[in-house]
């Protein structure tokens, strides 16, 4: 952007160029940058309205950061801009943390136009393995998640595990002169870790706690102490009045006084570099200190915070050497992905096992067997990014058209359509009243009840086996009948029924979802098929579309077959991988993705593993054929001295 600032100059003269951002510490990094005056967007347009600031012809007007712009507001600068004459440049990264206000904007422009220009190279990063990752990572590619797991870059456990070693790694960094981001999800969390890294100070016999003052959200600050001022205060100044008070802006406070005032500036003391074999030299401490401010009583109370634990929206923008990065199960793609590229040296995840997911759709965050794979897994594939509106409704419709809602709804229908024939068949399978009472009541009754429809579909004899797995052993330890019925149930139906010759193919919708038999009730039995028809024609058009956008995972499909037969086998068996990707929201470029976690997923990824096999020697055949077709044909043509 340096390099256009002064080749636009050069063309159109000073002051031909206009930087804004969205918030104040950015529109100063934009300056640094560019080395001349900038504003925030918020300040420029209230220079508008009251001092008629406007754009001028051929002027080029740079908003950094646009993703984090509302809409409103570059609808406002593009509008005046267009009127004047002026070209707007917008550059950031839509994939990162969006605006507060109605967003989106930025992204859909991104994603809409075609001539879109991207860096393509990272170069933040000291390993190379780092910067791919990263870049997976912006894309919500899950296979990044087992390239940081070979890194020994995520560990994982319960919370409070995982805060103690987040920080305690933090801390070590620190201490060998490293700048480094400790990273919370929310703000309790922030406060906390704020909490005890100033503790931790204080016995160190770093800080002197002797005079503080409290703080906006209930800690206290000295002399020494990190904090971060919330609020935009153009009148507090250096003495030079080069410097001002910015929301977001690091400091040191340098004296407190006894009104409850404090002294701040910025520390420029400690840091790293880097040798050439790649190894980490920390430079001495020794503090060098900016310009002063004195921060008023009110203002340190209302709009100022510890500032060694931020949220990844106070990351966002900044680099260090290491990042470490606290991740919930409510953590977000564009959350994860910020706060996972602060580092240059390292980033390294802490993810929490035993909190609950509260995302709109389950996540493996709910599973009280998750692993990091699994809740990382749900984090990527959770986007918090804000949508225009436009964006907005063709989502709201691929969601509720998506064989992940259609397959959820069918098998709530069937589970409330068979709820009645299941506890029949549970009363009658030779336990007793109490027991089969028991087992119905249980939470473990609709597993069991998904279990026997699955075994159904695959053609066993569900009223004849049931009994039978009653009988094999006595209930007298178990402490769930129907969990251990929904046990000898999978196990005794592992593989469909019959053999050889006799064994007939399951009945799944869409090769994945057991159809629900036995259903009397004609309006439920109607909903049944209503959605059964839906997810079969998605599983078409998913394929299809792939198809046509020449998705990578559709490479391994192979290229469509000749032969009408093979073809029609083909297009039956890629469509099973097109409709568990669906399913479960798969973006990999590999066609059944990242390793399932849940025992279900398990389930259905070995139905598209199968199918995808199935492709692959179909595709092998045909190939075969035509190399023989081939030869027969070169057989037949005459050689030198042969007629026909």
């Amino acid at each position: 952007m340096n390099a256009l600032r002064r080749a636009w100059e050069a063309e159109h003269g000073s002051g031909s160029v206009v930087g804004l951002a969205p918030s104040a510490v950015a529109a100063q990094v934009l300056a640094d940058d560019l080395g001349i005056a900038t504003e925030n967007t918020a300040k420029w347009w209230q220079n508008h309205l009251i001092h008629g600031t406007t754009f001028e012809a051929r002027q080029l007007v740079i908003i950094d950061e646009a993703s984090l712009a509302g809409a409103l507001s570059l609808d406002r600068i593009t509008h005046l801009a267009h009127e004047a004459g002026a070209k707007v440049l917008l550059v950031g990264d839509y994939a990162q943390l969006q605006s507060v206000d109605a967003g989106g904007a930025f992204a859909m422009i991104a994603r809409d136009r075609a001539d879109t220009p991207e860096l393509v190279d990272v170069h933040r990063f000291t390993h190379v393995w780092e910067k791919t990752a990263s870049l997976e990572l912006r894309h919500g590619r899950t296979a990044a998640i087992d390239t940081y797991l070979a890194h020994q870059r995520i560990t994982d456990g319960d919370g409070e595990a995982m805060t103690d070693a987040a920080y305690n790694a933090w801390r070590t960094d620190r201490d060998a002169g490293l700048v480094s981001v400790l990273i919370a999800e929310t703000h309790q969390d922030m406060t906390v870790l704020n909490g005890r890294a100033r503790a931790d100070l204080i016995l160190n016999k770093t800080l002197n706690p002797d005079r503080e003052v409290e703080l906006r959200d209930g800690t206290a600050a000295g002399v020494g102490d990190t904090i971060i001022t919330r609020l935009n205060n153009r009148n507090l100044r250096t003495l030079a009045g080069r410097d001002w008070v910015r929301n977001g802006d690091i400091w040191t406070v340098t004296a407190v006084g006894d009104d409850g005032t404090i002294t701040i500036a910025r520390d420029y003391g400690t840091g790293t570099t880097v040798r050439d074999d790649g190894t980490i030299r920390a430079r001495k401490r020794g503090r060098r200190f900016g310009g002063s401010i004195l921060l008023p009583a009110a203002y340190v109370a209302e709009h100022v915070d510890l500032g060694y634990a931020v949220t990844a929206y106070r990351a966002q923008g900044i680099t260090t050497d290491t990042a470490h990065v606290l991740v919930e199960p409510t953590s977000t793609r564009e959350t994860f992905y910020v706060a996972m590229t602060r580092g240059r040296h390292s980033n390294h995840a802490y993810v929490t096992l035993d909190h609950a997911d509260d995302h709109a759709q389950p996540h493996p965050g709910d599973d009280p067997h998750a692993t990091a794979r699994s809740v990382l897994y749900g984090v990527l594939q959770h986007s918090g990014a804000e949508l225009s509106a436009h964006e907005t409704i063709v989502a709201e419709q691929e969601q509720w058209g998506s064989i992940a809602q259609l397959a959820a709804e069918y098998e709530t229908i069937a589970a409330a359509a068979q709820r009645d024939r299941w506890a029949t068949l549970v009363r009658g399978s030779g336990l007793t009243e109490e027991q089969a009472e028991s087992a119905i009541e249980s939470e473990a009754f609709g597993p069991l009840a998904a279990e026997l429809r699955r075994a159904e579909a695959n053609h066993h004899n569900v009223d004849a086996l049931l009994p039978r797995l009653v009988a094999v052993r006595g209930f007298g330890d178990a402490d769930d009948i129907a969990a251990v019925l929904h046990y000898r149930v999978e196990r005794a139906t592992a593989r469909p029924a019959g053999s050889g010759r006799t064994r007939k193919p399951a009945r799944l919708i869409a090769g994945l979802l057991p159809r629900a038999h036995g259903v009397i009730d004609a309006e439920m039995r109607a909903a049944l098929d209503e959605r059964e028809e839906l997810i079969e024609a998605r599983a078409d058009a998913t394929l299809e579309a792939a198809l046509t956008e020449n998705a990578a995972w559709t490479k391994a499909l192979g290229t469509p077959l000749a032969d009408r037969r093979r073809a029609a086998a083909w297009r039956k068996s890629a469509r099973v991988v097109a409709a568990y990707r669906d399913r479960y929201r798969i973006t990999d470029d590999a066609p059944i993705g990242a390793p399932p976690e849940s025992a279900a997923q398990k389930i259905d990824a070995a139905r598209a593993r199968s199918a995808l096999d199935k492709v692959r020697q179909l595709v092998a055949d045909e190939s075969r054929q035509t190399e023989v077709d081939l030869q027969a044909v070169r057989r037949d043509q005459p050689g030198p001295g042969r007629s026909i």
